[in-house]
Formats: structure tokens, C-alpha cells, sequence
């Protein structure tokens, strides 16, 4: 009873942190809880705090993020998982192997934002044939989706966010049948190689960084509700773990050896399928067995567009990054940026305005392709783009709906990169959706399932509203850049609506600007997709003011946002690679 309300004091001293908080979140196991030794990986988060920025938040560490390397090199969200990365790459693997090393790692170390729980995409290049790929495993809602399972208030939120916390915010994952078709078709390895780094990281146990140990504490509430997910993140007090101490996941370790050893049946069609359709139905939710066996991947051609010269490949429906991506560009290249300060009230203007065109579009046409016609071409057009670019005021902020691409239809989004000697070019966006997701551990698994049905509308006019086994619009966008028909950047980010303009704003600084990957990913970040111009708050007040006199509505709270973190590989004109890392979270990239 005493622990009780201990934990109910340490909710009401978290809502009334947030409350004044500038970085607000984004989104039965057999544990144990062991002393930091030497044997487990270190984290950037862990660093000196000396090294934390001069721009006042304590989450940010600056240097020390990037690397490179003469055979490879490879940026991620968690030092531990580029490190696993880096050996796979060291062992003879390529960068397919490497990528699906990562990914698994990653849904341990960094469980609060992907796992196999979750699902998401991958864009691979193959020196060898040029060709570009693009791997679709998005989550799915099962067959019993449907807009009244949630009681919508008349704010237009959701009773009890049943949406976002519980078994009804739980669609189908894609991640292991993604990343086994990966390995399987591209890959050199074997499965039970390239998984064991991540069983043994779920056995040994990682370290919590100042991050996660946030990210924890920001999600106590969801978290505690749920008796499988406590017992991992929340200590025998009942309260969420520090800093510095190191958790474990036996039965995660035992779900990915069991994926190891007998493949994606296990998890789609056997004992771990049946343990999470009882943990989500238990609790509510209606996904069955047969939901699990259906789930498809989807391989197809990237979304492709060409910016200045370089061919620019990304994520395809239902993701609307890539396509989103490649618009902003094309409109951008209707002006001069190279010639604008990228730190001036100019800069900042056009990429507001360009910002704002591109996700008018993205609300008014995008979805699921088998459930709406989307006039992608057109959106991806580059005469529609001069249009669009037309229709800009350089001395004066616009509102503007969304165009017309159907007239130029008929010319036809955790993140990490990796490049390897041979050419190979790998970028992957997955996700649970907000961080700790559904709050849903499904008992005796340690999965923590996604709450990927929060991604829908609830609007039956949208295009991206709830229906049954249908995949939800994403803003995920792993985007492969090559200059001359050879690598240039592989780059990806977290981060919702704001990884898409995330990346645009990394590309346009390495191309028009000539920047070093590193200096672009640490360089101001901005964002406006609702009609306020979200701009970090390192730029002089004289910028600021002279967004305010164009009509710009600003939210400059945020010294460094929390998202979106950019991890990207560069290949330079002599041959080096070279990994950057955004120091937004944990990221580091490593070479060799």
C-alpha cells in the first residue's frame, strides 16, 4: 500500500513536470536488475556532462557522434547496436546482414521505440545491379477493425485513448517477417548469427541512458497499468529505472532465440502469436490467430525523383515521406538556396511555406494504395512542383490547401543507415508508433506491441481512415541519395510528421550547401505542417523578429527538438565513408 502510493506521488510530480517540461514525450517476464559492469556497451547519453551543449538542454550531447571508415560504417540510435552492426560488417556480413542485426538489437536496447512488436520499412541499394528496393512491413489492422470501437468525445480525442494505450491500439506487427525476408533474400548470414547479438543483449542486459530513463518516466502512467510491462521497466519499488542501471529481458531473449531457431512461423503462426493474440484479447482487443497468419510484406520499387542532379529514392505508399520528400525538393529547386544563409529569416520562410504545400497534399490525398487512388506521380511531378513553387510569397507567410497533382498524373518513418566497401546502401525507419506504444507487454513474450492504430483517421471522409486489414499512412521515409549513379547518402529519422521534414532539411544542406553530414544533422532543425513555424531556438532574436513581420506564427520553445534524429551515411567524393549520428537522442555511428 505504501509502494502504491508512493507510485501515485511520483505521477502527479511527473504531470506537473510536464507541465513546464520543453521537451515533452514523443511518443509475467523473467527480469533483473544488475550493477553496470564493463561488459555492457556504453551509450553517447552516458557521456561526460561536460560535453553537453551550450544551448541549455540536458539531453543534447554534441561531438563525438559521427566516424569513418575505409570498409563500412554505420549510424544508430544506441551505441550498443551500432557496434553489433559494426561486427557483423567485421565478420564478413554485408550491409543487409548488418541492417537486420541492428533492427533486432535495437527492439532490445531501444524497446520504447521499435521491436518486433512494431514493424516499418527499408530502402537497399545493390552495388552490385544498381538496383534500389523498397520493403513495405508496415503493421496491419485486423479483420474486426472498425470506427466504433472507440468512443470519440466531442474534442475529437478518444475516451480512455483507447486508440493509443491498450489491446484496441494493437495492429498486426510486421517486423519479423520484414526483416527475415530481408536477410533471407539479400543477406550472406544465417538467421541464428545475425540474431544471437540481440538474444545476448536481451540476456546481459543494456544500459539505461538519461533518455530512456526519460522516456520511462514520461510514460509511468501507461506503463504501470500493465503488470508484464512493469515488471521490466519499473523497479521492485514499483518506480521506473535510473540511469546508469542495467535491465534485462529473459523472455524477450527467449522469444528471439525461439524466431532464431525455427523462423517467422513461430512468431505469425505459433506459440508467440498465440500468446500475444491472448494477451491483446484479454485485454480488449480483437486481433485473432488468423489476423497473424494473413500478414503480408509488400516489395516494391522506391519512390524516385531527382533533386539538383541526384537521384533521390525513398519510402513508397503507405508511407507518404518519400513522395512528400521528393515534393518539398522539387519545389525547392525552383529557387536559389544555395545562395541563402541557412540560418536566415529567409531560409527559414521558404521551407515554411514549402513545408506547408506538402503536407497540404499529404492530408488531402494520401493512404493506403489498395484502399484509395492517390495521384502520386502528379504529387512527385516536377512541372506540378513549379506550379506549387508559384504560388509562394517570399516577403509574406501563406495558408494554402491543397493543389491539384491528378492534371500531371499522367506522366507516369527508430532509424539507422549503413553503407558497406562493396556499395551496398541500407536505411531503415521502424517503429512501435509512440514511445512505449500500447504500454502492452503480451505476458511471457517480452514484446512490447505497437499502438500502430493511433495512425488512423477517424474521420470516415479521410483516406487514412480505420477500416479492416488495412495499413495506416506513416511519415517514415528511409531515403537512399546517389550522385553520378553512386552512393551519396542513406539517411532516415523518427520522428512522425517531422521526420519528413527532418530529411528534406539534411538533404538540401549536403547538396546546396556543401555541409558535412555531421553539420547538417547538428544544424538548426525547424518544422510547420499545422501552420506554426516550429523553429529551434538557436537563431537571434532579429531572425525570429523578422519571421514574425512576414505573418509567421512561431513556436521557438524548444532549444533542440526532440525529434526528429537524423542517423545518416555519407560516402565523400574520395571514397571515404562516414557515419553522423543526431545528437537529439542516443545515436552514435561507428566505422571500420
Amino acid at each position: 500500500m505504501k509502494r502504491r502510493i508512493f507510485s501515485i506521488l511520483f505521477v502527479l510530480c511527473l504531470i506537473l513536470c510536464a507541465c513546464g517540461s520543453q521537451n515533452p514525450a514523443g511518443t509475467e517476464p523473467e527480469t533483473a536488475f544488475a550493477a553496470p559492469s564493463s561488459s555492457v556497451p556504453q551509450t553517447q547519453a552516458s557521456a561526460d556532462p561536460s560535453e553537453t551543449t551550450a544551448y541549455g538542454n540536458e539531453y543534447v550531447h554534441v561531438g563525438g557522434r559521427d566516424a569513418v571508415g575505409e570498409n563500412g560504417v554505420v549510424a544508430t540510435g544506441r551505441e550498443d547496436a551500432t557496434q553489433i552492426g559494426i561486427d557483423i560488417l567485421k565478420a564478413g556480413g554485408n550491409a543487409i546482414d548488418a541492417a537486420v542485426a541492428i533492427g533486432f538489437a535495437l527492439g532490445v536496447s531501444e524497446q520504447q521505440s521499435s521491436g518486433i512488436g512494431g514493424g516499418g520499412f527499408m530502402t537497399v541499394r545493390f552495388a552490385k545491379t544498381g538496383e534500389v528496393v523498397f520493403i513495405d512491413f508496415r503493421d496491419v489492422s485486423g479483420a474486426a477493425a472498425r470506427l466504433d470501437l472507440y468512443e470519440v468525445l466531442e474534442n475529437g480525442l478518444v475516451k480512455d485513448q483507447a486508440n493509443k494505450i491498450g489491446a484496441l491500439s494493437v495492429a498486426v506487427p510486421g517486423e519479423v517477417k520484414g526483416m527475415l525476408y530481408a536477410l533471407e533474400t539479400y543477406g550472406t548470414m544465417d538467421r541464428r548469427t545475425v540474431m544471437q547479438p540481440a538474444i545476448d543483449l536481451a540476456e546481459n542486459g543494456f544500459e539505461v541512458s538519461k533518455i530512456t530513463s526519460r522516456d520511462i518516466k514520461d510514460a509511468y502512467a501507461s506503463i504501470s497499468r500493465f503488470e508484464a510491462t512493469a515488471a521490466i521497466y519499473l523497479d521492485p519499488d514499483e518506480m521506473p529505472w535510473e540511469m546508469g542501471t542495467v535491465i534485462t529481458n529473459q523472455d524477450l531473449a527467449n522469444s528471439l532465440r525461439l524466431i532464431a531457431e525455427q523462423g517467422e512461423e513461430v512468431f505469425y503462426k505459433g506459440e508467440i502469436a498465440e500468446k500475444i493474440v491472448e494477451a491483446v484479447q484479454a485485454e480488449g482487443g480483437y486481433l485473432t490467430l488468423e489476423d497473424f497468419a494473413n500478414y503480408e510484406i509488400n516489395v516494391l520499387e522506391p519512390v524516385h525523383g531527382t533533386y539538383r542532379g541526384c537521384d533521390i529514392y525513398s519510402s513508397n505508399l503507405p508511407s507518404s515521406g518519400g513522395s512528400i520528400i521528393i515534393e518539398m525538393l522539387n519545389i525547392l529547386e525552383n529557387f536559389d538556396v544555395g545562395a541563402m544563409d541557412p540560418e536566415s529569416a529567409e531560409y527559414f520562410h521558404l521551407l515554411s511555406e514549402v513545408m506547408k504545400l506538402g503536407f497540404a497534399d499529404r492530408s488531402q490525398y494520401m493512404g493506403d494504395p489498395r484502399y484509395v487512388d492517390v495521384p502520386l506521380a502528379g504529387i512527385i511531378s516536377k512541372e506540378y512542383a513549379k506550379q506549387q513553387a508559384a504560388r509562394i510569397n517570399m516577403t509574406k507567410s501563406g495558408e494554402y490547401a491543397a493543389g491539384d497533382p491528378w492534371a500531371f498524373e499522367s506522366e507516369s518513418t527508430t532509424s539507422y543507415s549503413i553503407l558497406d566497401k562493396e556499395g551496398n546502401m541500407v536505411t531503415v525507419t521502424k517503429t512501435v508508433d509512440a514511445t512505449f506504444a500500447s504500454a502492452l507487454v503480451a505476458a511471457g513474450t517480452g514484446i512490447l506491441l505497437n499502438d500502430t492504430l493511433v495512425d488512423f483517421s477517424l474521420d470516415p471522409e479521410s483516406p487514412n481512415v480505420l477500416a479492416a486489414n488495412k495499413r495506416p499512412l506513416s511519415s517514415m521515409s528511409p531515403t537512399l541519395v546517389l550522385k553520378d549513379g553512386q552512393p551519396l547518402l542513406a539517411l532516415g529519422a523518427p520522428g512522425m510528421t517531422r521526420i519528413i521534414t527532418g530529411v528534406m532539411q539534411v538533404i538540401t544542406k549536403v547538396i546546396d550547401h556543401g555541409m558535412d553530414i555531421q553539420d547538417a544533422i547538428d544544424a538548426v532543425r525547424m518544422h510547420d505542417d499545422f501552420g506554426t513555424l516550429i523553429l529551434e531556438k538557436r537563431v537571434p532574436d532579429s531572425v525570429i523578429e523578422e519571421l514574425k513581420a512576414m505573418g509567421h506564427k512561431l513556436n521557438t520553445g524548444e532549444e533542440w527538438f526532440t525529434f526528429p534524429c537524423v542517423q545518416a551515411c555519407e560516402r565523400k567524393a574520395d571514397g571515404t565513408l562516414k557515419g553522423a549520428a543526431d545528437p537529439r537522442r542516443d545515436g552514435k555511428a561507428l566505422g571500420y
